[in-house]
């Protein structure tokens, strides 16, 4: 029995070896495979639209790759852990979903391409010190808000004279568009009330607190925010104030009277042509910052179940250019 065990066990060792040496072979033989992590810093529809967009895009683009796929749910401690681990993995590419995984995923590795994605404002937020050119291992994509074209927008459809807004302290993305608001706020004669949040289970609360004191409330890019968007549309409706939202994918379930921003899934796309770029050799230090400008890459959403509750009446040109209508409970896109 024991001479059996000597004779079997180089031989069982042998086949494995073998085998091992065979699916090494395959894999060689066929297209390169490529490993890429994406985080994001929460899961809501736009952030996983742009998830899904990249993936999409690159798949189609005929890139072999696996994906490691993580979400930090809101906290930057989380963020921070999983730039680490593929650091650890030595993925080939990093894409980070918005500005807090952006910024975790830059301070975690100098050598591993690191492409955001929806970054407001990556200047401020410290990822590169001007768009016209990637740093380092770091380029991406800004998702930058046309704040005043907003808030005049709204300010014609609902007659705002104070507006409310509601953000997180620690979201540089935040930050920036509040230091815009202020400014576009102060120029068309509107009055401002900001309330900050340091988590989503302060949301309610802070739309609470500020409600009653307002005409509406203004959303920009504030991931923490539109984690917890139905309870904030629960309170503005009760109370029978209109919100208007930069993103058009959240707003398709009902509750906010505008959204219009940029088609998230379109710009996941947009992002994954900057990772193939990095794929195919190119620095991400030659590559500048991408900007969604496209028309075809934006949309407007109108309720016009919101805009009864709030007893405003869309003008006919405004809902005319609407791609998106939701009336009765059901979504039309055009």
């Amino acid at each position: 029995m024991k001479l059996l065990k000597t004779i079997l066990l180089p031989v069982f060792f042998g086949i494995m070896l073998f085998t091992g040496c065979t699916e090494k072979k395959a894999s060689a033989s066929g297209e390169k495979l490529y490993t890429i992590g994406i985080s994001k810093i929460t899961a809501h529809p736009a952030l996983d639209a742009v998830e899904q967009g990249v993936m999409d895009e690159l798949a189609e683009r005929g890139i072999n790759a696996v994906y490691d796929l993580q979400n930090a749910s809101g906290d930057v401690n989380t963020a921070m852990q999983i730039a680490t681990k593929f650091k650890s993995a030595r993925v080939d590419a990093i894409v980070a979903i918005a500005t807090p995984t952006a910024v975790a995923a830059a301070a975690a590795t100098r050598d591993i391409p690191v492409i955001f994605a929806t970054v407001t404002d990556p200047v401020v937020a410290g990822l590169v010190t001007t768009v016209e050119h990637g740093e380092g291992n770091v380029t991406g994509l800004s998702d930058a808000l046309p704040i005043y074209e907003n808030i005049s927008l709204f300010q014609r459809i609902a007659g705002i004279k104070t507006l409310g807004y509601i953000y997180t302290t620690s979201e540089a993305n935040s930050a920036a568009s509040f230091a815009e608001l202020q400014d576009v706020c102060k120029e068309l004669g509107i009055t401002l009330i900001a309330q900050s949040i340091t988590n989503s289970s302060e949301v309610k609360q802070a739309a609470e607190v500020i409600i009653k004191r307002v005409d509406g409330i203004y959303l920009t890019t504030d991931n923490t925010v539109y984690s917890a968007l139905p309870a904030l549309i629960e309170v503005a409706l009760a109370n029978k104030k209109p919100i208007f939202s930069i993103d058009p994918t959240s707003a398709e379930n009902g509750g906010c009277l505008i959204a219009q921003g940029f088609d998230y899934y379109k710009a996941g796309r947009a992002t994954a042509d900057l990772v193939i770029e990095v794929l195919n050799g190119t620095p991400p230090s030659e590559i500048p910052v991408k900007f969604i400008t496209d028309p075809a890459e934006s949309d407007l959403l109108i309720d016009l179940d919101t805009a009864k509750i709030c007893g405003i009446t869309i003008p006919p040109d405004v809902l005319a250019s609407a791609g998106k209508i939701i009336e009765n409970g059901v979504l039309t896109v055009k």
